[in-house]
């Protein structure tokens, strides 16, 4: 699907991609998108004119023009809003659907043993802003993308006020979840871990707080500082929680080469200078080593499966470039949360549908070529 087959002979071929015609005029009106028709004749007019809208730059009173003069509907822009505000439950439901079709991929991932990787990041859009107000804020997406499938398969949109979750996804039996240092929130790696998965986290040095076996106070620093002749570290860890018992964990420490480790300090000198800050000689040492904790076994994923596993990290994130790049996603063009979930969900849809015709005609997804 792109913008030209919602207006073109191919769209008779995008029905069939999201379902058919029988499925979609029931599901319209399930949903409520559609009730009867008015100025459509049919849900799946209905259906076309709101992606058109969602996924082109025309605003509603240019899509309402077009789509007259194409003899699709006889429709006023006000009508056609109330339509897209309507149309959020429907396409939610389309997104779920593309979401459970997501067949598993056939690239092996050797250092996860066999079982799925799945990497949850977010990315925000920035809100239309208000009237007389600088600025509107942002609409979150959240997100979990699935190896070897290299298909996202969870999406949740919020606005600012929602922080990043670990657990927001429902969690696989078998999975291995990675996310970045924001994730290291130990009360959700704990419900990940209830629910038969394991994780791997990066962590900062002073996120929580760091138990030994024992339960007594641990000092990472002091154990970074002992290292400093080796360039690995991979010991047993725990980390304290507020009401319930700490989390028995794995560090996995890996120091960074030289060029690495320079760069990183100084991006933690720059930030601390931003922010007027003193920079603290702890975050120096800390900035000389990749910190991580995982729940896998070190009988059966070694400290180089660790890194290997968190290296895939940064797929994610050219999934959501090739998302904001490929299908446009921008700054969504109303300020109201049902628009801009209508918005959001047309291209989150939208590149659910090209991604496997790209592999099909290609052989690739963007993602693999970058690899």
């Amino acid at each position: 699907m792109t913008r030209k087959t919602l207006t073109s002979e191919a769209w008779p071929a995008t029905v069939e991609r999201l379902g058919g015609r029988r499925l979609l005029e029931q599901e319209g009106r399930e949903t409520g998108a559609f009730r009867r028709a008015r100025e459509l004749e049919c849900a799946v007019d209905c259906l076309r004119l709101v992606l058109a809208y969602c996924l082109g730059a025309l605003g509603l009173r240019l899509t309402a023009a077009r789509a007259e003069a194409l003899g699709i509907a006889s429709i006023s822009n006000v009508a056609l809003l109330k339509r897209v505000r309507k149309a959020v439950p429907w396409l939610e439901c389309l997104v779920a659907r593309q979401l459970a079709a997501a067949a598993p991929g056939e690239r092996d991932i050797a250092a996860a043993h066999g079982r799925r990787v799945r990497l949850v990041d977010g990315t925000t859009v920035v809100k239309k802003s208000l009237k007389d107000k600088a600025e509107g804020g942002l609409w979150r997406v959240q997100a979990v993308f699935d190896l070897p499938a290299e298909r996202f398969s969870a999406f949740d949109l919020t606005d600012e006020t929602v922080g990043e979750q670990f657990d927001r996804a429902a969690v696989l039996a078998g999975e291995i979840r990675i996310g970045d240092r924001y994730y290291l929130q130990p009360d959700r790696i704990a419900n990940v871990l209830a629910a038969g998965g394991d994780i791997i986290v990066r962590a900062r040095w002073n996120a929580v707080r760091w138990l030994d076996a024992n339960g007594e106070k641990a000092d990472l620093i002091a154990m970074l500082k002992a290292a400093r002749g080796r360039s690995l570290i991979d010991r047993p860890i725990r980390i304290a929680r507020a009401d319930a018992s700490p989390l028995a964990l794995r560090l996995v420490a890996i120091r960074r080469p030289k060029e690495a480790r320079d760069q990183a300090i100084e991006a933690a000198r720059r930030k601390a200078k931003k922010n007027g800050a003193t920079i603290q000689p702890q975050t120096l040492i800390a900035a000389e080593w990749m910190i991580l904790v995982t729940s896998l076994p070190k009988e059966t994923f070694s400290l180089l499966d660790i890194s290997a596993l968190y290296r895939l990290r940064w797929r994610i994130e050219i999934a959501f470039k090739h998302l904001k790049s490929g299908t446009g996603l921008d700054r969504p063009p109303a300020a109201t949360a049902a628009m801009a979930k209508a918005y959001v969900l047309a291209h989150l849809l939208l590149i659910l549908l090209t991604e496997p015709l790209i592999a099909e005609h290609l052989g690739a997804s963007p993602r693999r070529e970058a690899a």
